[in-house]
């Protein structure tokens, strides 16, 4: 009875030890492929990084790991400081080298409310009700015409022009600058281009923020009138047609 005893006693400490050599065998499997091997120490994803956040905000997001040279991929991070405060421009997955080209601005990363301003251009903001945005229907991405009106105090009347055509709207919020969805996005929770529609709870006294984007020049004429006169927005897509009748005052108003 003792001998069978002992005997399963030494077979579970021959199991156990075997299986502890065996674990340690796989364990250091990656170190012996890699004896022989040149390699280089890059950083890669263990966590998934979802677009937009910083591998700084991401503690054990990412791990420095001994990889063969000739699979180290191009623009792969061996720094961190190569990364700086950039952010994520799209979702990293485990298992990838973090790489620098995937690394972007923050401002760069811009959501369903804004697009990007185009090269040369500066962004002014306007506070209008609704009535003066298309009801409130305008949308990042859209190009508006822009009237602009005056009172002339000389002549004791004002003046109405459509002075600029197809200006780029580049940002659209509530006035609380909260991301104004369109209908659709609301219906489907999918995302639009941020339209304003009225969202519940919001009044046309609120007013909207309407961010274009102009050269100076025409930005210094679109903030006078907004100082000393008033401005309307229409919505004017790509194929409209562009015109006016020029300056309109009381004595051209039923011409």
């Amino acid at each position: 009875m003792k001998t069978r005893l002992l005997g399963g006693i030494a077979a579970l400490l021959v199991a156990i030890i075997g299986t502890v050599l065996l674990v340690s065998y796989v364990q250091n499997a990656d170190k012996r492929a890699l004896a022989d091997t040149e390699t280089e120490s890059v950083y890669v994803v263990e966590k998934t990084v979802a677009a937009g956040t910083g591998i700084d905000k991401v503690a054990g997001a990412v791990v420095r790991k001994e990889v063969p040279k000739l699979a180290v991929a191009a623009g792969a991070v061996t720094d961190l400081n190569q990364v700086g405060q950039k952010v994520a421009a799209v979702d990293l997955m485990p298992g990838e080298q973090l790489l620098a080209t995937r690394m972007v601005d923050a401002a760069s990363i811009l959501g369903p409310a804004r697009v990007q301003v185009p090269t040369g251009m500066q962004e002014i903001t306007l506070k209008l009700p609704i009535e003066r945005v298309v009801g409130g229907t305008l949308a990042a991405g859209d190009t508006v015409g822009v009237f602009l009106s005056v009172q002339d105090s000389t002549a004791k009347t004002g003046k109405t022009q459509l002075t600029f055509h197809k200006v780029l709207v580049t940002a659209a919020q509530f006035s609380d600058g909260s991301t104004a969805k369109s209908q659709e996005t609301v219906a489907t929770e999918e995302s639009s281009k941020g339209a304003l529609n009225a969202k519940k709870g919001s009044t046309s006294n609120e007013g909207y923020l309407i961010t274009l984007a102009r050269n100076s020049g025409d930005a210094e004429r679109i903030i006078f009138a907004t100082e000393f006169g008033t401005v309307y927005l229409s919505k004017e897509p790509a194929n409209a047609v562009e015109g006016t009748s020029g300056v309109v005052n009381t004595g051209r108003l039923f011409r």
